[in-house]
C-alpha cells in the first residue's frame, strides 16, 4: 500500500452469496480498476487472481476465500471473496469474522437461493452490517426489479433500493440514483450523468419512498419529519442510511453489470459511505488472563489479532490470514498466541492482492493481511501481548455430517497420507479425521465436492493419493438365547501333544459387554489354564461369529472341563475356548445389531412433507417435532447405514436449505432380511479370501 491509513478511512467487506452470483468478477474488477492487479482475469478462462487454486481454475468458481486490498480514493478497502457453494461454507464464515460488513451478490436473473440465505444468516450472526448488490443486470432474462422483491420479501422491508436500474438484460445501460435523484448511463466506456427516463418518474417515486420509510428509523428526529411528510434533505438521508447500514437496521440494494463495468463506482462510493470502519464497530469482547471479560475499542492501541483462515502450502508451510482488530502487528517481531499460551515469532507480513502479495512492513488496526511459517497458530487463535494474555472467541463453523472411509492408493501413498491429512486438517476447519468402530480411517466433510476437493488438494500439494468409499457400518453380534456348549482341541505330533476341554455356559449379559467366569469344582480344569480360556472368548468375541463384527453383551462361564498332565497348555485351552464360543455363539438365538443414530434435521416448514416421507424411506423413526427460529427442527432414530450420504440428499431435497446432526444412541437388531444379506456377504468374502 502507498499510505497510511487512518481507522475512519478503512473498509473491510466480505463477498457472500449463491455460487454464480458473480462476487470473484466483482473483486477482479474493482482491484483492477484501482491498480491493484496487473490485469484483468476472468473467472471463466480461469485467469481470475482470486480465484488462483488450480482447481477453481480447472472447475471455474471459488472453493476458497481469497482477500484484495485496494485504495478508492483516500479510503483502503479490502476485500474478502467468499464460495457461494454450499460445500465450503467454512471459507464463507471466516469471511464474516475477518470483515466489518458484507456485500450480498445476487444474479439479477435468478431468485433467492440457499447460498444467499445461509449468508445472510451469518451475517445475523455476527451482526455484520450488509448491503445487498444485485449484479448480473445486463445477463439474459435478468429482471433485477423481481429480485429486488423477492429480497423484500424475504428479508423485510427494511431492505430498500439505493438505485434502480435502467433497462435490464440486453437494454440495461446505467441507474438511478435514488438518494441524489440523478441518473448514469454507460456511454463509450464511461459513466456520464443523464436526466432520469421520464417513463421511470413513478417507479423512482414509489421506490425512494420506500428508502425514505427504512432509513428513516434510523433517526428519531428524521423519522418525526418522515411521519409529518416533511422534506428530508439528501444529506440527512446520507447520514440516516449510513447509520442504519451501520447498526443493521437496514440494507441498501445497489444494480450493477460487474462484466460491463456499470454501476462499479457507485458501489464504492457506497461502501465508502455507507458501510462502517473499524472505528465504528464498537469494542471487541475479549477475555483477559484472569478469565474477566472486557471491551477493546479499534483505537485502544493494545495489539489484538484474529487469525481467521489457515492455508497449508507444501513449499512455504502454512499462510495465515490475519485481521488486526486493535494496535498494530509488526513484521518481524514477538507476539503472544493467547489460544495456545505460548510466543509466536512473526516473519514478513504480506498485503494480499489476490494470489499476488506484496510485503508489509507491518499492519495497524482494520487491517487484513498474511503471514507465512508461523509454527504453532491456527484458524481461530488470538495473539496479542503476553502481559494482557487476551483471548477472543472461537470461530463457530458448521459440523461435517457426509462420511467417507479413506485409504491410500498404493503402498508408497501410506507413508505420506499421515502427514497429508494433517497438514490438510490445519487449512479445513469443517473437516474431520477419525478412526471409527470397525477401524477405518474416516473423512467427515461438508459434502461430496468437499471431499473431492480435498482428494485432489492431498494429491497435488502433499503427493498422497487417497481412495474413499462408503464406510462400513458398525455392527454388533449378541445372543438372545442360554445355551451350554463343549469345546475339545486335541492334537497328536511326535513330542508333546495338545488337549484342551472345556464345557462353557453363555447367557445375555444385556448392555454389560464381554464378562468372563467360572464355577469349577474338584479341579477339572486347573485355575492356571483360566486366561487362556478367557484370551479365546475375548479374542474370539472381538472377531465376530456371524459376520464378521464384534460378539458383545454376554457371559461365558467356564463350569467343567478336562485336561491331560503333559499335553495341556494354555494355548491348548484358548483354541478349546474358542471353538466353543463359535458354536455356542449358533445355538444360543444370535442377532446382529445396528448403530441407531439421534438425528436432528433443521429444514423451513414447506419441505417438512418430503424430508418426512425420506426418512420413513430410511427406515427411520419420526420422535417429535419443534419450530425454532423459523426453521422446523425433527427429531428421529435412523440407522446409521442410511445416513452416509444424507447430507447430500437432504441437500437435494430442500434445495440446499436443510442441515442436520447425528450422534449414536443405542443399537437394534437388523431386520431379518437385511441380516440374512450381510451374514451372507460375509461368508461370500471369507470364501474369496480362503478362510
Amino acid at each position: 500500500m502507498t499510505k497510511s491509513h487512518d481507522l475512519a478511512a478503512i473498509r473491510s467487506v466480505v463477498l457472500a452469496g449463491h455460487a454464480g452470483g458473480g462476487k470473484t468478477t466483482l473483486a477482479e474488477q474493482v482491484m483492477f480498476r484501482a491498480g491493484a492487479i496487473p490485469r484483468l482475469g476472468k473467472v471463466e478462462d480461469g485467469t481470475a487472481h482470486l480465484d488462483y487454486e488450480p482447481e477453481e481454475q480447472r472447475q471455474h468458481r471459488s472453493l476458497s476465500l481469497a482477500v484484495g486490498t485496494f485504495e478508492h480514493g483516500d479510503t483502503e478497502i479490502t476485500l474478502v471473496d467468499t464460495p457461494g457453494y454450499p460445500d465450503f461454507v467454512a471459507e464463507m464464515v471466516e469471511g464474516f469474522y475477518a470483515a466489518d460488513a458484507a456485500l450480498f451478490v445476487v444474479d439479477a436473473s435468478g431468485h433467492i437461493e440457499s447460498g444467499l440465505e445461509s449468508a445472510v444468516r451469518t451475517g445475523r450472526a455476527t451482526n455484520t452490517a450488509a448491503c445487498f448488490v444485485i449484479n448480473k443486470c445486463d445477463r439474459e432474462n435478468a429482471d433485477p426489479l423481481r429480485v429486488l422483491d423477492e429480497l423484500r420479501s424475504t428479508f423485510g422491508n427494511k431492505v430498500a433500493a439505493l438505485h434502480l436500474p435502467i433497462g435490464a438484460a440486453e437494454t440495461f445501460t446505467g441507474y438511478v440514483d435514488l438518494v441524489h435523484r440523478k441518473a448514469f448511463k454507460l456511454e463509450g466506456g464511461k459513466e456520464v450523468e443523464i436526466g432520469i427516463p421520464a417513463d421511470m418518474a413513478a417507479e423512482v417515486a414509489a421506490r425512494r419512498d420506500q428508502l425514505l420509510e427504512a432509513a428513516a428509523e434510523a433517526d428519531d428526529d428524521v423519522f418525526e419529519k418522515y411521519l409529518a411528510e416533511e422534506e428530508i434533505s439528501d444529506a440527512e438521508l446520507d447520514a440516516c442510511l449510513h447509520k442504519g447500514v451501520r447498526n443493521s437496521v437496514l440494507a441498501v440494494v445497489l444494480m450493477t453489470s460487474a462484466a460491463k463495468g456499470i454501476g462499479l463506482n457507485a458501489l464504492l462510493d457506497a461502501m465508502v459511505r455507507y458501510l462502517p470502519s473499524p472505528e465504528e464497530e464498537g469494542p471487541f469482547a475479549a477475555r483477559d488472563r484472569a478469565g474477566k471479560d472486557v471491551e477493546i475499542g479499534a483505537a485502544s492501541g493494545q495489539l489484538l489479532v484474529r487469525v481467521f483462515k489457515t492455508a497449508a502450502d507444501p513449499f512455504v508451510g502454512r499462510l495465515t490470514y490475519l485481521r488486526v482488530l486493535s494496535g498494530t502487528l509488526k513484521s518481524q517481531g514477538t507476539v503472544f498466541n493467547a489460544t495456545r499460551g505460548e510466543d509466536e515469532r512473526v516473519g514478513q507480513l504480506l498485503y494480499l492482492h489476490g494470489k499476488e502479495q506484496e510485503a508489509a512492513a507491518e499492519l495497524r488496526a482494520g487491517e487484513i493481511g498474511a503471514v507465512a511459517k508461523l509454527g504453532l497458530t491456527e484458524t481461530g487463535d488470538t495473539l496479542t501481548t503476553r502481559d494482557a494474555g487476551l483471548r477472543l472467541a472461537e470461530i463457530l463453523f458448521p459440523e461435517p455430517t457426509l462420511q467417507v472411509a479413506i485409504e491410500p492408493v498404493s503402498k508408497g501413498d501410506l507413508d505420506k497420507m499421515g502427514p497429508a491429512l494433517q497438514r490438510m486438517l490445519e487449512e479445513e476447519p469443517c473437516a474431520r479425521v477419525e478412526r471409527s468402530l470397525t477401524g477405518e480411517q474416516v473423512l467427515r466433510a461438508i459434502g461430496e465436492a468437499h471431499v473431492a476437493v480435498i482428494t485432489e488438494r492431498l494429491k497435488r500439494k502433499f503427493g498422497a493419493a487417497i481412495a474413499t468409499r462408503t464406510p462400513t457400518v458398525a455392527y454388533r453380534e449378541t445372543i438372545r438365547g442360554k445355551t451350554q456348549v463343549h469345546g475339545r482341541y486335541k492334537k497328536q505330533t511326535g513330542g508333546h501333544g495338545m488337549f484342551g476341554d472345556v464345557w462353557i455356559e453363555l447367557e445375555p449379559n444385556p448392555a454389560a459387554g464381554v464378562e468372563f467366569g467360572e464355577r469349577v469344582v474338584g479341579g477339572s480344569v486347573p485355575k492356571n489354564f483360566f486366561p487362556g480360556i478367557e484370551k479365546g472368548i475375548r479374542e474370539t468375541a472381538a472377531d465376530g461369529v456371524l459376520a464378521g463384527f464384534p460378539l458383545d453383551d454376554f457371559r461365558a462361564t467356564l463350569y467343567d472341563g478336562s485336561f491331560h498332565p503333559v499335553d495341556s497348555n494354555e494355548l491348548s485351552f484358548k483354541l478349546a475356548a474358542s471353538m466353543a464360543l463359535k458354536e455356542g455363539v449358533l445355538q444360543a438365538k444370535p442377532v446382529l445389531l445396528e448403530p441407531i443414530m439421534a438425528v436432528e434435521v433443521h429444514i423451513p416448514e414447506r419441505y417438512m412433507g418430503e424430508v418426512n416421507r425420506d426418512l420413513n424411506g430410511r427406515r427411520g423413526r419420526v420422535l417429535g417435532m419443534d419450530l425454532v427460529d423459523g426453521l422446523q427442527i425433527i427429531s428421529a432414530h435412523v440407522p446409521q447405514a442410511e445416513l452416509f450420504s444424507y447430507a447430500t440428499e437432504l441437500r437435494s431435497l430442500t434445495g440446499g436449505r436443510g442441515t442436520f446432526s447425528a450422534t449414536l444412541d443405542h443399537y437394534e437388531d437388523v431386520p431379518g432380511n437385511l441380516a440374512e444379506k450381510i451374514i451372507a456377504d460375509h461368508r461370500k468374502k471369507e470364501q474369496a479370501e480362503g478362510h
